[in-house]
Parts: C-alpha cells; sequence; structure tokens
C-alpha cells in the first residue's frame, strides 16, 4: 500500500470515529435522558376544578334552585358538598 492511500484510509477512519462520538452524544448523552433531571425549572400545575379546597360554597342561583333534588339542597344547606344529583 502506498503512503497517499494509508494516510487517506487513516483520516477516513478518525473521521468516522470522531463523527460516531459526536453522534453516540447527541443521542446518549445527559440532555437526552427521559428520567428525571436536577434541572432547576419548574412548572405550575395548571388550575382544575377537580380537587376542592377551601370551604364549600352552593349556588343558589334560582334557575339552578328550580333542577336541583330535595337531597341535593339539603346537602348544599349543611355546608357539604353535594353527593346526589
Amino acid at each position: 500500500m502506498n503512503l497517499t492511500r494509508k494516510a487517506v484510509l487513516a483520516t477516513a477512519m478518525a473521521g468516522s470515529m470522531l463523527g460516531g462520538g459526536a453522534i453516540g452524544v447527541a443521542v446518549f448523552g445527559a440532555g437526552s435522558g427521559s428520567a428525571q433531571t436536577t434541572s432547576s425549572s419548574t412548572t405550575a400545575p395548571a388550575a382544575t376544578n377537580d380537587a376542592p379546597s377551601g370551604t364549600f360554597k352552593p349556588n343558589e342561583d334560582a334557575t339552578h334552585e328550580k333542577s336541583e333534588s330535595a337531597q341535593r339542597e339539603a346537602q348544599e344547606d349543611a355546608g357539604q358538598r353535594p353527593t346526589v344529583p
């Protein structure tokens, strides 16, 4: 093998090793993990009406009261979160 061919082959091998290393870092590096990280950025939870907070405030609107059962109204008057329709 002549000297020029050896140099080209060595350069190609070195380039492929560097390229493979760069791809490996991009794919398997610390920034690509999907597990919990020690990042300090946090997001505030979205406001939802799923969990009760504070005291219960019944809906005393006249149109709402018309369609309400006596059991539900009794629970509201007692300050309880209604569990019946």
